[in-house]
């Protein structure tokens, strides 16, 4: 008999292939034409490479290229699995990995500048960046388990290395062995979740494949009563995603990381990890277990309500604007799993939606505070923005429109998509969920006000806040800004394109 070889399709990793692909070539050429620099040396560099953001911007550019066209296939022809079943051909991936692609380029630009700026433009940087963003896609699109882990140590190796970047820092280097080995301890429970939901379905496919039943066919055919070792694999899975999104109580990494690293990886982290650990928790939770709802359901609440409570408490009494932010990213991932626990197309919509627009802000807010923290970023402190508004109005307008947002103000991108996920966790019978987000989101409206009130109303002291806006910044905060502006008032359009990216393959 024939050996027959399975047909290859790479549709699904394309973007995934591109952007490492891309990454190689730029460290290749650095290693080969770049100029010769000790690795142990911590002072400055003062090299202009243009040529970096250039071509990691054409690299995210053919990576978009790829995501669209796949968009257009699966219009046409519908979702399908790749790669042995392993992959998800289908819009919501697609959808997950065109944000991811703006994402890194907002991160490009906005670290270039800021690179330049503290001596430390590298090609690792921006190899870094694009590393991360491919496992993030990965993550997203992963029809397995091995595979969404896969993707997620990838985008956290590389991140690892991002947040200590500035070598020059011990606050940097502190921050990314703290992140470092927290994030090593929730990889051992998303690895001991997936060896359970082995032994419990004999599979780590999410939905099946010709060969063997996956963990949506499992779930679907088993009695309740049998099911009780894939619950707690998935109470270990859903513990070592938490770690990445900053929950509560698995969020101890995150004020310290955020504070630590340069800005831009900072708001990189905010929105791109987010994105792609949310993807997978929506496709794990809202597909594949949907049917164990009412066991899994406790958990992400009682995560959700402390999430909340807590992010939103505990960044009152911060005095650092990035420590701040930090806690505001932790209380953000508490409103974000209402959109989960509510369990419906309107709830993966808008938890979509959220994430792409809370991403956006959240990286115009991270590159403001890069270019007025200075060198080596020593001016972050909410003392150092006083009277900010008088010599810096625009800077001061644009962060000023990223918290309100933020803070879920009407007119902004961020109150569009509060309403959405609340809005979708009360048709699903979770109105004192909803009640106790609006709460929360009350009590964090406080901490957002004090920052205006230290710009706005109180003298300046000593010298002029922050550095010169470079072109790039300039590009990244107006861009940022207008998104943040548009999508409060014209939000329909990319409501409806996350509406369309709900559509899960095998559903």
């Amino acid at each position: 008999m024939d050996f027959v070889a399975p047909p290859v399709r790479l549709g699904g990793v394309a973007p995934e292939l591109a952007l490492a692909i891309g990454a190689l070539l730029i460290l290749l050429a650095d290693s080969i034409f770049g100029p010769k620099r000790d690795v142990l040396d911590a002072t400055p560099q003062r090299t202009s490479s243009w040529h970096l953001p250039f071509a990691s911007s054409l690299v995210l550019m053919i990576a978009a290229y790829f995501a669209w066209d796949a968009w257009g296939v699966i219009a046409d022809k519908g979702p399908r699995l790749h790669l042995g079943d392993m992959i998800a051909f289908d819009s919501f991936a697609t959808f997950v990995k065109m944000a991811l692609v703006v994402f890194g380029l907002l991160t490009v630009w906005a670290g270039r500048d800021a690179l330049r700026r503290d001596g430390l433009e590298e090609a690792e940087f921006y190899a870094l960046v694009l590393f991360a963003v491919s496992g993030m896609m990965l993550m997203a699109s992963a029809a397995d388990l091995i595979v969404m882990f896969l993707g997620l140590e990838t985008f956290s190796v590389a991140l690892y290395v991002l947040v200590g970047f500035n070598r020059r820092s011990l606050l940097s280097q502190e921050a990314a062995m703290k992140y470092f080995l927290l994030g090593a301890f929730s990889s051992t429970f998303f690895l001991l979740g997936i060896a359970l939901v082995y032994g419990a379905v004999g599979s780590t496919n999410l939905y099946g494949s010709g060969a063997s039943d996956g963990i949506l066919d499992f779930v679907r055919s088993t009695p309740a009563s049998e099911v009780g070792l894939l619950v707690l694999a998935a109470g270990l899975l859903i513990i070592g995603l938490a770690f990445k999104i900053g929950a509560v109580p698995f969020h101890m990494w995150t004020p310290d990381a955020y504070q630590g690293a340069p800005s831009a990886v900072t708001g990189f982290m905010a929105a791109g990890t987010k994105l792609a650990a949310f993807a997978a928790l929506l496709r794990l939770l809202d597909v594949s277990l949907l049917s164990l709802s009412w066991d899994w359901e406790p958990l992400v609440i009682s995560i959700a309500i402390l999430t909340m409570v807590v992010g939103s408490i505990l960044a009152v009494v911060q005095e650092d604007l990035k420590r701040v932010l930090a806690y505001s990213s932790i209380a953000h991932a508490g409103f974000l799993l209402t959109g989960i626990i509510a369990a419906s197309d309107r709830g993966v919509s808008g938890s979509l939606f959220y994430l792409v627009t809370y991403g956006a802000t959240v990286l115009g807010a991270f590159a403001v505070v890069s270019v007025l923290a200075g060198r080596d970023e020593r001016r972050a402190r909410l003392t150092d923005f006083r009277g900010l508004f008088f010599e810096r109005p625009v800077l001061a307008g644009a962060l000023t429109l990223f918290l309100l947002s933020l803070a879920g103000v009407p007119l902004t991108s961020g109150f569009i998509g509060k309403l959405l996920v609340f809005g979708a966790a009360v048709q699903s019978g979770y109105p004192w969920l909803a009640v106790i987000g609006a709460l929360a989101s009350a009590i964090a409206a406080f901490f957002y006000l004090r920052v205006l009130v230290v710009m706005y109303m109180q003298e300046p002291e000593g010298a002029s806040v922050g550095d010169p806006v470079q072109p790039l910044t300039r590009v990244v905060i107006g861009a940022t800004a207008a998104a943040t502006l548009v999508f409060g008032i014209l939000w329909g359009p990319l409501a409806d394109l996350a509406g369309q990216a709900t559509f899960f393959f095998a559903l």
